[in-house]
């Protein structure tokens, strides 16, 4: 086995354990029946999820829970050389598992009108990268399935520093949990 592939399956690891750690410590709270609950939090840009129909942010919350469900699968996946598995979930990941197949005509126009133009970029920019990590996968590359899941989990963590504060408070700015020690 390459060193770098050594290094990448050592660093999922250890993510899986942290976040298992925390989730069981009750550090990350994962509670869907606050997921439908109105977000009175502004976003970075002033703006609010509290804009959103209830319907619609049903629909995001749902999706989210999809995703973060096809993230932790493809961990397993990863470390046992399941390329087709993390294809197919990257792939759903990529075509949204419910927002696309569940948008109604005006539930688009409402969110392109009501989310900020920063979030779309980085929505898109989330769905260019799982697309990417489709691509690894289908070809079979171990190190860049690595590199592009460690992205698209850069990219959640950007996300959700920025328009989900409410939802991880340990990740607003300046906390002293998120605080770089060393």
């Amino acid at each position: 086995m390459k060193p770098t592939i050594k290094i990448l399956n050592t660093i999922f690891i250890l993510i899986i354990a942290t976040y298992s750690q925390a989730y069981g410590e009750g550090l990350i709270h994962h509670d869907t029946a606050n997921h439908d609950k109105k977000n009175t939090e502004l976003n970075a840009d002033g703006s609010s999820l509290a804009s959103l129909s209830p319907e619609l942010r049903a629909l995001l919350s749902k999706e989210m829970v999809a995703i973060e469900q096809g993230m932790m699968a493809i961990i397993p996946a990863y470390v046992s050389g399941s390329w087709s598995e993390i294809e197919q979930i990257a792939q759903q990941i990529k075509n949204s598992y419910i927002l696309k197949q569940s948008l109604t005509d005006h539930q688009l126009h409402e969110l392109h009108s009501s989310l900020p133009e920063g979030f779309i970029k980085q929505d898109q920019h989330f769905h260019y990268l799982s697309g990417m990590l489709e691509h690894a996968a289908s070809n079979k590359k171990a190190e860049l399935v690595g590199f592009y899941f460690s992205k698209i989990s850069e990219s959640c963590l950007s996300c959700h520093s920025q328009y989900a504060t409410h939802r991880f408070p340990a990740l607003t700015p300046n906390n002293k949990a998120t605080e770089h020690l060393h």
